[in-house]
């Protein structure tokens, strides 16, 4: 699962000072790129190597729209438009996206070109329906420069043009340590709220909630920093979800989408007998998730879903059947709160339609050995179990292409990945229940080490189908991206 690094903005929103490259006096470099990340009173700051650094200010600069989704100004309003969508027209220049200026060029004239320097808005949204439903998602920063380091290692130009495209998508931010959320939840909604300033559409941010105690109680590679313990259970209270709900208060003019714990309450389903970490996680899992609900439940322009694993995890009858009854609990347990929905095949690779497979042997007699049949079925079981809202956001960020596994249950890294449909609102017809396709796991992170000697290490990151070698959960793995967008599904 993610583990992005963390950068402390802190530091920058306190300084004051400005100069010809102003961060030098504040104790930050002075960046050799002009990409913006993030603005404030003392300047336009960019992230190098994983640290905030300073761009000097360059004189007689077009100014456009795209600085304010961290992304330069072509050098000329005649530049050859290579992509249009709702914020402008783009080109590219050195190898990067640049926003083609559709004014006169000078200097800054006032204009936000950042989530610095945002006030937030008193003004109350609220979702009323599908969230990923007339709306502008939100573009995330730091993918954006994880997939230009990327570039920066490739050779090969259709290959470049096919990871520039990834740049242009949504996908959901992780906030998967107290200290990740910290630096991560406020500046984005400082940026989704200057996103909505230049474009003026609702942006929506997803983020994804992850740090319960005795975290991925199954697996190995994803476990988390807080342990199943009433103290690091009271650090979740007060630490995170509390702090959480604090920054969803004070930016409340823009929708948010919470994916709410992975893999958690899937485990209470099924591994309970089977693995003694889950049965001791099972108090917390449940007092966290009741918790969050009451907090963040009740906030009118935030949907939450609550992960539901995948087909080859939840799929057969019975464990549909006890899920049902697990989640009506969970979701009772978090009122006066409400869960809009599920989200399924988050971090894995099921495809959405596999026609090759049905119930047989094969499939370990399974009903469900697609997303799109285990959605049809679960949902009928969810609301069987008195579940009022039963609404879908499916992970398709890997399951663009059938993958080499020859276990529907391999998870790791799998070789043969492709990235699949782009996100989408309400993409499939008939299926008025499926919110939309979004890309939760951002391809290209790992899934865990291979390195059998690591701490970390889990067995099905060793197996046959697993690509290797492979680094840390979380970490760049530049080979897999480049496998996922080659096989990209539709092509990018």
């Amino acid at each position: 699962m993610k583990a992005t690094i963390a950068l402390s903005a802190a530091a920058a929103l306190a300084a004051k000072a400005s100069a010809a490259c102003f961060a030098e006096r504040l104790g930050y470099p002075c960046c050799s790129g002009n990409e913006v990340v993030y603005t404030d009173n003392d300047g336009k700051w960019g992230v190098e190597n994983g640290n905030w650094c300073g761009i000097a200010d360059a004189p007689a600069q077009a100014t456009c729209w795209s600085l304010s989704q961290g992304y330069p100004c072509c050098s000329s309003s005649n530049a050859e438009v290579w992509y249009t969508d709702a914020s402008g027209k783009w080109g590219v220049e050195n190898g990067d996206w640049c926003g083609i200026p559709t004014g006169s060029t000078g200097g800054s004239t006032g204009g936000s070109t950042g989530g610095g320097n945002v006030t937030p808005s008193n003004e109350q949204y609220t979702i009323s329906g599908n969230p990923f439903k007339g709306v502008e998602f939100y573009i995330n920063p730091y993918y954006v420069e994880e997939v230009d380091g990327a570039i920066a290692q490739m050779s090969d130009s259709s290959l470049i043009a096919k990871a520039e495209k990834m740049k242009t998508y949504s996908n959901a931010i992780w906030l998967d340590t107290i200290k990740n959320m910290q630096s991560w939840l406020e500046s984005n909604l400082q940026g989704a709220q200057t996103q909505h300033q230049s474009s003026g559409k609702d942006i929506l941010t997803v983020f994804v909630v992850y740090d319960l105690p005795g975290r991925d109680c199954h697996a190995l590679a994803s476990n988390g920093e807080l342990l199943a313990n009433d103290g690091d259970l009271a650090r979740y209270k007060s630490e995170y979800i509390d702090v959480i709900e604090g920054h969803l208060k004070t930016y409340k003019s823009q929708p948010v989408v919470l994916i709410v714990e992975p893999d958690s309450l899937a485990n209470l389903v099924t591994n309970l007998e089977s693995t003694p970490a889950c049965a001791d996680s099972e108090k917390y899992y449940l007092e966290g998730h009741a918790y969050l609900i009451k907090k963040l439940g009740v906030l009118p322009h935030v949907a939450m879903y609550l992960d539901i694993g995948h087909a080859f995890w939840l799929g057969w009858d019975d464990n549909r059947e006890k899920a049902g009854k697990v989640y009506a609990k969970v979701i009772s347990s978090g009122s006066p709160g409400n869960v809009r929905g599920f989200t399924d095949n988050v971090s894995n690779y099921t495809p959405w339609e596999d026609p090759t497979l049905s119930r047989g042997p094969d499939t370990e007699w399974n009903p469900c050995p697609d997303e799109k049949r285990y959605l049809e079925a679960i949902s009928k079981d969810f609301k069987s179990a008195g579940i009022k809202s039963v609404y879908f956001v499916s992970d398709s960020s890997r399951n663009g292409k059938k993958v080499d596994r020859k276990h529907p249950g391999e998870w790791c890294n799998q070789t043969g990945v492709g990235v699949g449909a782009r996100p989408q609102a309400s993409p499939v017809s008939g299926m008025d229940y499926l919110d939309a396709f979004y890309w939760i796991k951002p391809l290209g992170e790992s899934d865990g080490t291979s390195d059998e000697s690591a701490a970390r290490f889990d067995g099905y990151c060793g197996h046959e189908t697993a690509m290797k070698p492979a680094p840390e959960a979380g970490q760049w793995f530049q080979k897999h991206f480049e496998q996922g967008i080659k096989n990209a599904n539709p092509p990018l």
